[in-house]
């Protein structure tokens, strides 16, 4: 038998068992309680009223200022005391007087408080000092030092703001689960306590010495020679002669002094504190961890030089600014000094499936914008996300053309079925676009910082041949809390230890340069960085990503209308000005609520309910924005809108980048009633008459008589069968629906392809069982897909008969408790079927899927993603396909072969999924936790099935989508002649023009975003009818980069822009001053 069994070391640490003995026995020299208990070491005339405690509950569950809090009225408490429900805010005034003893007199005395939640310290005057964690996790934080040189009688007056909720929440016997709101705390430990500092050493020589004994392989010379100094370390202390320690050091000591080589691989630690932005806490509560968290962190950088410490998400940091003023300044000191580290770039750690490419270009915006300010110029050049559910495939263009260069994550070590094969290596977007990414190879960002997690760093680094560099982040995280004092000690002992890698404190922008610069022959890797779990997260909570994908397109036809409005009316008098702030800060709660367990659907009751508030401001003030900027836009183009009853024209705009025709809708109430008679055909309900507006140009409008409609050029019937079944058609595509309201034939005229195979159906509603194997509002497992069934079948009927549009109107009874009703719709000129839906849905772990079956065969299908589009697998040939089982879309899937293909449009749906011929878009989950009301109510959802000529890169699928989104927006007018205008034409039919806005610092400029949305090279030539002075291409902060040479003729600009596959481009035009605007016949040239 071994004489050193590896576990033999185990209790002489253990705080469960011997602890009256072991080393714990030793850690306290004397302790005093509220009370009045003393420990064993504590001197016999200690004062019994050396820890003085009274609390102050807030009103309701208010979480009050400390202004505020300073005028309560407070009671005595002590230990044992409850505080609650859940929320409930407390707090609490200590008074610590020190015992006149000799034990305590000159020594370091700490405040130890354990409330089973968390706190945060304040002193007298209002300044933010320590968060405190309860509870005996590894996150507990119950220290606070009241002096290094106590004397007797000494009296130390502060406040406790105490919050009635755990790290994690206050989950139901559960973290992950639905809140409890009746949970309360019991304060559990309120003392002063001098601290064996020789004792706390020997402690902190032990961990890395067993540490180092449990980790290193038996067989190698360091594991087993440091299980004999833990051994000998154990024999040689007394719990009763603690003189014995002095001894027990000095083994430690030379055991530990052995040095690294200098070709040891290294380790550099960053303290680091993910705090979720909101999750299993409400926003509310994450303002006060950021203040609780980061002054723990301040307080440890007061303590120990070396540390540095890294905080990202710029929204946190504005929080911090304005709700923390006192502490504010005490951080920024530390970032002057270089230590405390802003990163990211980004307003929040947002997801990175569902927003789109413009919002992850205001995330980096906004986030680089504010350290830009704040923080004497910086940028981050790290890309910092740690913690979100996949990663879209433009990203690594985003990031560097927003100023990054590399990326940071480590969340792919989560993944259920295939392991990732890389730590250190390029990511490259679609356009190959490259950023050098790490992945910390301790698998987490939440690091204990003990030997386990800095040997791991080396041992599951997978690309050693190439780097002898790995990052660990240490601190707890999730809920925050961060580093404490025994994780920066440990790490300051393993800094140079033969058997461990080199450990050293480092910031971010430290360690990739020195990666970049020593790392060779790197793996690049092409496309999204798939996350083989959390595929649940595309559609839970339905109503959130509805709302995120309305609001991204408010706010775009705001900023269009608005930045046209100003562009236009330069040389008028108005009392309108452009709305910036009003913007930027609805473009804030946008930003917000994409945070990666916000709009992924993953977050408490209580989140949504928050969410749904500002969600609900964004649609009103937005909406206000918007028919202000409209209304000031035709004010200057000479066309008044007129929305009170009279008008006899509608002037028709298109905000997208391709000319169209369109049925318009337009309210019957405000016309003359000398043209309501004039319309073709009106609403089932008799709301609104159906107008067709032929060749609205793009980014144009035209205006219409109503009087002289043009005639319709084409007709949309429906029709009922014989056989019981019914048709719609126009001029391209039949639309045969049976009785129950499944698609059995979908024939495009212009090949004369049936997109449904003989025996097929589509438009087939399927209801899967799903029950993951834990995180519920997170996951959809590969199995669910063994158990389905199809949900009842319909009753139609003829709602619209034609001629200008045609609608069925079906009724599903899905289930005894859900209903779903839908109206599949085909106008005149439309070459897409419609299908708008609503349901009403109470479900438990359900989920609800809509599949089409299409005669069409290929070994991909097409998605679209931020700025561009990709491929994923139809098949499951190998693990890597078969994980892809559920996958995010944005406006389009498409299916196509050579010659034909079908795409399946959505307005508000991000889940797709597509094995063999039959494509499935995800509608409506039904979890229970952590939100127990999760998709509970009323949806409304549109989706359309596009059958198409060609190929998707022959075809016009991203037009389509992107159509689908953004209506045309009509108005009435008074009488006014028949007016045409483009502001903005384009001419390659793959390159999407999708954001026009002002410029951030010169309202003199409009700023354009355009991209390729098929994947080829395009010389690209822009037209405008603005008047321009310059132009510049431009990063997407705005920098100017380089001239773009342009041509102005005849009250038209052109210019030429080079766009490589899949490339994003930012271009800034900046507007010709007042008196150049009635100089339609000038030519300029500029050249770079």
């Amino acid at each position: 038998m071994h004489k050193y069994p590896r576990s033999i070391t185990g209790a002489f640490t253990s705080t469960e068992y011997f602890s009256d003995v072991n080393l714990r026995s030793a850690l306290f020299k004397a302790k005093a309680t509220a009370a009045s208990t003393k420990d064993a070491h504590a001197d016999a005339d200690a004062d019994a009223d050396a820890v003085k405690l009274e609390v102050y509950p807030a009103p309701g569950l208010e979480r009050i200022s400390f202004t505020a809090a300073l005028s309560g009225t407070y009671t005595p408490t002590d230990i044992g005391a409850r505080f609650g429900p859940s929320w409930k805010t407390f707090w609490v005034r200590v008074t610590c007087t020190v015992p006149d003893s000799p034990v305590w007199a000159g020594q370091e005395v700490w405040f130890v408080w354990d409330a089973e939640c968390e706190g945060l310290v304040w002193t007298q005057d209002g300044t933010p000092i320590k968060g405190l964690t309860g509870g005996t996790w590894v996150d507990r934080r119950a220290e606070y030092v009241l002096t290094k040189n106590a004397k007797a009688g000494e009296k130390f007056t502060f406040y406790i703001e105490l919050a009635c909720n755990g790290m994690f929440g206050v989950g139901r016997a559960g973290m992950i689960n639905p809140v409890d709101p009746d949970r309360f705390f019991n304060l559990a430990q309120a003392e002063i306590a001098v601290p064996n500092k020789d004792a706390w050493a020997l402690y902190r020589d032990f961990e890395i010495v067993l540490g180092m004994a449990k980790e290193l392989p038996a067989d190698s010379d360091r594991g087993a020679k440091a299980l004999v100094v833990a051994n000998d370390i154990v024999n040689t202390f007394r719990h009763d002669d603690l003189s014995t320690i002095a001894p027990c050091r000095a083994l430690a000591s030379r055991f530990l002094s052995a040095h690294n080589g200098d070709a040891t691989h290294r380790v550099t630690a960053i303290g680091h504190c993910h705090i979720d932005t909101a999750w299993l806490w409400p926003y509310a509560e994450t303002k006060r961890k950021v203040a609780r968290s980061w002054a723990a962190q301040v307080e440890l950088m007061e303590q120990y030089p070396n540390f540095m410490f890294t905080a990202s998400q710029m929204q946190q940091w504005e929080w911090l600014k304005d709700l923390y003023p006192t502490l504010w300044p005490r951080v920024m000191r530390y970032v002057k000094e270089g230590r405390f580290v802003p990163i990211g770039g980004t307003w929040v750690e947002m997801d990175c499936n569902v927003p789109s490419g413009e919002s992850f270009v205001r995330q980096f915006l906004y986030g680089q914008r504010f350290m830009r300010k704040e923080f004497d110029g910086m940028q981050s050049e790290v890309f910092w996300l740690p913690d979100t559910f996949g990663y879209s495939a433009q990203l690594p263009q985003i990031v560097k053309h927003m100023g990054g260069k590399y990326f940071f994550t480590q969340k792919l070590s989560w993944n259920n079925i295939n392991k990732f094969p890389h730590t250190t290596f390029w990511w490259a977007a679609l356009d190959g676009t490259k950023v050098l990414t790490h992945f910390c190879p301790a698998d987490t960002y939440c690091s204990q910082a003990d030997v386990k997690d800095v040997t791991f760093s080396v041992k599951n680094n997978k690309d050693l041949a190439t780097t002898s560099e790995s990052l660990l982040l240490f601190g707890n995280g999730d809920g925050g809390g961060g580093p404490n004092a025994a994780m920066v000690e440990r790490l300051e002992r393993m800094a140079d230890v033969a058997g461990l890698p080199k450990v050293e404190f480092g910031s971010p922008n430290e360690f990739y340069a020195r990666l970049e610069e020593s790392s060779r022959n790197l793996t690049v890797w092409k496309g999204e960085l798939y996350f083989e779990l959390h595929r649940g997260t595309y559609t839970t909570h339905a109503s959130t990503k509805r709302n995120n994908r309305k609001c991204e397109y408010l706010l775009r036809d705001v900023e269009y209308f608005g930045s046209l409005a100003s562009a236009l009316g330069q040389t008028k008098v108005h009392d309108w000005s452009y709305p910036k702030e009003t913007l930027d800060r609805l473009w804030k709660m946008v930003l917000l609520n994409q945070f990666h367990d916000v709009l992924p659907g993953s977050s408490i009751t209580e989140v949504y309910k928050d969410t749904e508030g500002m969600y609900k401001e964004i649609r009103e003030i937005g909406t206000k924005l918007f028919d202000e900027s409209v209304l000031q836009f035709f004010d200057v183009l000479g066309t008044p809108a007129n929305e009170s009853a009279g008008a006899t024209s509608i002037s028709v705009h298109n905000t997208t980048c391709w000319p169209r025709s369109e049925l318009v809708e337009v309210p019957l109430s405000p016309l003359a009633a000398s043209v309501k008679d004039k319309m073709v055909q009106k609403s089932a309900d008799g709301k609104t008459g159906l107008v067709f507006v032929p060749d609205i140009p793009s980014f144009g409008h035209r205006t219409v008589r109503l009087s002289e409609l043009p005639p319709i050029p084409m007709r949309a019937t429906a029709k009922k069968s014989p056989d019981g079944s019914y048709y719609l058609e126009n001029d391209h595509l039949h639309v045969s629906v049976n009785a129950q309201g499944r698609i059995t034939a979908l024939i495009h005229k212009r090949t004369g392809r049936n997109a449904v195979p003989s025996g097929a159906l589509g438009n087939v509603f399927r209801i899967y069982e799903d029950v993951p194997l834990f995180w519920d509002a997170w996951d959809v497992e590969v199995y669910h897909l063994e158990k389905s069934w199809e949900a009842t079948t319909g009753e139609v009927t003829i709602a619209e008969e034609g001629p200008v549009r045609a609608v069925l109107a079906v009724r599903y009874p899905i289930t005894p408790t859900s209903v779903l009703t839908q109206k599949i719709v085909l106008s005149a000129q439309s070459q897409i079927v419609e299908f708008d839906t609503e349901v009403d849905w109470h479900e438990n772990r359900k989920f609800l899927k809509v599949e089409f079956t299409f005669d069409v065969m290929s070994d991909v299908a097409t998605y679209e993603t931020a700025f561009g589009s990709l491929q994923r697998p139809s098949h499951f040939n190998t693990s890597w396909d078969m994980a892809k089982f559920e996958v995010c879309g944005h406006k389009f899937g498409d299916l196509s072969e050579f010659g034909f293909g079908c795409a399946i449009l959505n307005d508000c749906k991000y889940g797709y999924a597509t094995r063999g011929n039959t494509m499935t878009l995800s509608l409506i989950r039904s979890p229970k936790a952590p939100d127990d009301t999760c998709d509970m109510g009323h949806h409304k959802l549109r989706y359309a099935v596009y059958p198409h000529k060609g190929s998707f890169s022959e075809s016009d699928v991203v037009k389509m989508g992107y159509q689908y989104n953004v209506p045309v927006i009509a108005r009435g007018t008074a009488e006014s002649p028949e007016l045409s205008r483009s502001f903005f034409e384009i001419d390659s039919p793959n390159v999407v023009l999708d954001t026009i806005k002002l410029s951030e610092d010169d309202q003199g400029s409009i700023i354009l975003r355009l991209y390729d949305g098929y994947g080829g090279h395009s010389r690209v030539t822009l037209k405008t009818t603005l008047p321009l002075v310059e132009i510049h291409r431009v990063n997407g902060l705005e920098d100017e980069e380089q001239g773009v040479a342009f041509r102005s003729e005849g009250g038209v600009t052109s210019f030429v822009v080079d766009i490589r596959t899949f490339e994003i481009v930012s271009l800034k035009l900046k507007l010709s001053p007042n008196d150049d605007w009635e100089r339609v016949d000038s030519k300029r040239e500029a050249s770079e």
